[in-house]
């Protein structure tokens, strides 16, 4: 472990590089590999199953586990992060829900429509590993960062993020479609394909373990420096500091609006990344099995490229327009792709939709954490606040994936439900509009 100040290049890079350990879960588990792998469980019967004691369809079914995933991740947030700031120890928690997510992801080897409930868990834990690892990732971010340097580093973390998934989504590729080169058998009940999409669950498993060790060696152990012991006061203490952070909200009009265009658009565009792949096998019109399987995974990693590109230039983008219009811009371009995916059938249009995602969509993650940061009043306790910013973005995420999850089981397809996330854009974007100039702060 190395003690280095605060700004110092080798801490600030060994914070972005967590992106380069986890972002491979974003792609290969939850928007790539595993929703084809999903998908393909269900190519000899039709998209619905019994489970829970409901007839649900498949998407429909993965909508609403990950809705409530996410909804125990905004409940457990608060407590753990008032507990992360009390002992300070902050980087404990972040090793333990990274490590959580990552045995999940390899326990995803063993999922079967005959197990569906243990595949189901390790997909549910799965996703509350990586988002409670955020809650930890995302409050180091004032504590290792001058406000001058929390845009660039900010940016420069998705972009790592989007590289490293994409080198080893490539590898993934080989081996789908090209088992025999790495000597992937297949068995009387399974091509060779479907089990490389295995392994490659559990290679996003070892994959975030081992670079994550990076980021854990510079990373401090937390804010404070005690040893307490934990007591029902200080494990209900997250709750507290919420309810605190509330109270200064009343005090800070900027930080107040801004939340609630946050929630609206990150309700929007983490539904849309979650569901993207699922809506893509199932509404556009491949010729084959094979060309749906190249053509999803093309389309991601179209997103990750551009994606790198469209952080920068929104990094640059905010630096010359501010951080507020620059999100504006980005919620309209977003409205009017829901509306243009509400259309689109052929694997061309989903390739120029992908084109478009991939340059809005680091940009308004990297934007929009950091400019929450930047509005942040002084205080130590930073987890508490990015508990809020967390909570905020997980129930938005929950009410997204329960609207697609509805509408998709009720009418059979899910393109009403973009419909209704382009209207969240355009909420949004009225929302954004009413945050108070702040020119020292260069977020309007």
């Amino acid at each position: 472990m190395k003690n280095l100040q605060k700004g110092d290049k080798k801490l600030l890079n060994a914070w972005a590089f967590y992106d380069w350990a986890n972002s491979v879960y974003t792609l290969t588990i939850a928007s790539a590999v595993f929703p084809i792998f999903y998908e393909a469980l269900f190519s000899k019967r039709d998209h619905y199953i019994d489970v829970f004691g409901l007839h649900l369809k498949n998407s429909a079914l993965i909508s609403f586990i990950t809705a409530f995933a996410f909804l125990v991740v905004s409940f457990i947030s608060p407590l753990l992060s008032g507990i992360a700031d009390y002992v300070g120890n902050k980087k404990a928690f972040m090793k333990f829900f990274c490590y959580l997510g990552a045995i999940s992801c390899m326990g995803l080897y063993w999922f079967n429509l005959d197990n569906i409930y243990i595949g189901l868990g390790f997909y549910f834990l799965g996703l509350i590993g990586y988002w409670g690892s955020l809650v930890f990732y995302n409050s180091y971010l004032p504590d290792i960062a001058f406000e001058e340097q929390q845009d660039s580093i900010s940016a420069k973390g998705y972009s790592l993020g989007y590289i490293g998934s994409v080198i080893l989504l490539v590898l993934n590729l080989a081996m789908i479609m090209k088992p025999d080169w790495f000597s992937i058998q297949g068995t009387a009940t399974e091509s060779a394909s479907d089990i490389a999409m295995r392994y490659s669950f559990v290679m996003v498993g070892v994959w975030w373990v081992l670079f994550s060790q990076y980021t854990y060696y510079y990373l401090p152990k937390g804010s404070k420096d005690t040893d307490e012991k934990l007591t029902k006061s200080v494990i209900f203490n997250g709750f507290k500091e919420l309810k605190k952070v509330w109270g200064l909200l009343k005090e800070n009009v900027a930080l107040k609006r801004y939340l609630g265009g946050f929630f609206v658009s990150s309700m929007a565009v983490q539904t849309v990344m979650l569901v993207a792949t699922y809506f893509g096998a199932q509404e556009i019109k491949w010729s084959s099995k094979e060309e749906g399987t190249i053509g999803l995974i093309t389309c991601i990693l179209i997103i990750q490229l551009v994606a790198v590109v469209g952080a920068v230039l929104t990094s640059k983008a905010s630096s010359k327009f501010g951080n507020i219009p620059t999100l504006i811009f980005i919620n309209c371009i977003w409205a009017v792709s829901c509306g243009f995916a509400f259309l689109i059938t052929l694997p061309m249009h989903f390739y120029i939709m992908a084109t478009v995602a991939g340059f809005v969509m680091g940009g308004i993650q990297a934007l929009s954490r950091s400019t929450y940061s930047k509005l942040l009043p002084e205080t130590l306790d930073t987890a508490s606040f990015f508990s809020f910013y967390d909570v905020a973005e997980k129930i938005g995420i929950v009410i997204g994936m329960c609207i697609y999850g509805i509408i998709d089981q009720r009418t059979g397809s899910p393109r009403s439900a973009f419909i209704v996330l382009g209207v969240f854009f355009v909420i949004a974007i009225f929302l954004l509009r009413r945050v108070p100039k702040k020119d020292t702060l260069k977020v309007s």
